[in-house]
């Protein structure tokens, strides 16, 4: 994987360090300025979970474009590290609450507070995406009554998913790379 960067923002043109070793399968820079082309000027003074950080790219793109705070969990230590490293990088860290968690098991909890995006990006083939959407969908308190959980999978990986407080609004597709947009139901 090649260098990552920061796309648009107060850290335009930055480059993020990775996550040492293979645990981790950070965002491409099209499919990250694909995602912030959708959510567009919503981010500006957004709040975001950013699940299964890695590297922190796509929380920190967000940050760079306006958000007013992100929270990044990640179980990985070297994440965590990372994470810290390119938040101090960026100057980001302000507004950035790092914590090294288990997301699955934090997403059981009642919520401590709403937020406007929720991305999730975990490892794949092994159904952790399904898995944090169902959870959102039985705390629906995790989101904004008009926020959006985003999930990034694998194409391979998608396939219905019965919810009853949250649906599916839009998909995209860039190469080996999915994006599913979910929302409160109305």
């Amino acid at each position: 994987m090649s260098a990552i960067r920061v796309i648009a923002g107060t850290a335009r043109g930055r480059r993020l360090n990775l996550v040492p070793g293979d645990s981790t399968r950070p965002i491409t820079d099209r499919v990250k300025e694909n995602l912030f082309n959708i959510i567009g000027r919503h981010i500006v003074r957004s709040t975001f979970l950013d699940l299964f950080a890695g590297t922190g790219g796509v929380g920190i793109e967000a940050l760079s474009r306006g958000a007013a705070y992100v929270r990044f969990l990640d179980l990985d230590r070297r994440a965590i590290e990372t994470i810290r490293e390119n938040l101090e990088l960026t100057r980001l860290e302000e507004n950035a609450e790092v914590l090294q968690r288990d997301a699955l098991a934090v997403l059981q909890n009642e919520p401590d507070r709403p937020y406007d995006f929720i991305f999730i990006a975990p490892p794949q083939y092994k159904g952790i995406w399904a898995e944090g959407l169902r959870h959102i969908d039985a705390r629906p308190g995790w989101l904004e009554h008009d926020g959006w959980a985003i999930a990034q999978i694998d194409p391979k990986e998608d396939a219905p998913l019965p919810l009853e407080n949250l649906e599916l609004f839009d998909e995209r597709k860039y190469g080996n790379t999915k994006l599913n947009f979910f929302r409160l139901k109305e």
